[in-house]
């Protein structure tokens, strides 16, 4: 199963928010299995502003960070047919234009979730569902994802 990453998951787990959320994320992405996460390239800017911005990292330290992300996931580019699809998202649904740019690039690039705590929990859109990691009770969807994946790791 693909899972794409909405910037509130990779801010946390750089220490942005409360003690909570921040352990979640980290814990979150130690059980996810690395090579079905893909990034929205959009995430990865939103990463740099808010590192920037909120964090008051340097320049050079933003950088790092964004990057050190790449290398640890699959990065997924915007291109002018998610862009576009996005429009009709914020048209049709409300959404925020750069909040939908990452939904319709997680489902050009067949994600059937996105982690995020920004979009409606639930929402389901051309195949790709919306997923908030930080409500409880989890979604049943997310957790056969990370309890599939603990029984691969432990029989490794």
């Amino acid at each position: 199963m693909r899972v794409a990453l909405d910037t509130n998951i990779l801010a946390y787990a750089e220490g942005l928010g409360d003690e909570a959320r921040c352990s979640a994320a980290i814990r979150l992405l130690e059980q996810l299995p690395g090579e079905a996460v893909l990034l929205p390239a959009q995430t990865l800017g939103e990463l740099s502003r808010v590192l920037l911005i909120k964090a008051k990292r340097t320049p050079s330290q933003a950088r790092e960070a964004v990057l050190d992300w790449a290398d640890s996931y699959a990065v997924a580019d915007s291109t002018w047919s998610a862009f576009q699809f996005a429009l009709d998202l914020t048209a049709d649904h409300g959404l925020p234009i750069w909040d939908a740019l990452i939904l319709a690039v997680a489902a050009e690039n067949h994600c059937q979730l996105l982690l995020s705590e920004d979009l409606q929990n639930g929402f389901i859109w051309r195949g790709v569902r919306v997923i908030n990691p930080f409500v409880e009770p989890r979604s049943p969807l997310l957790m056969s994802l990370l309890q599939d994946f603990g029984k691969d790791t432990k029989g490794q």
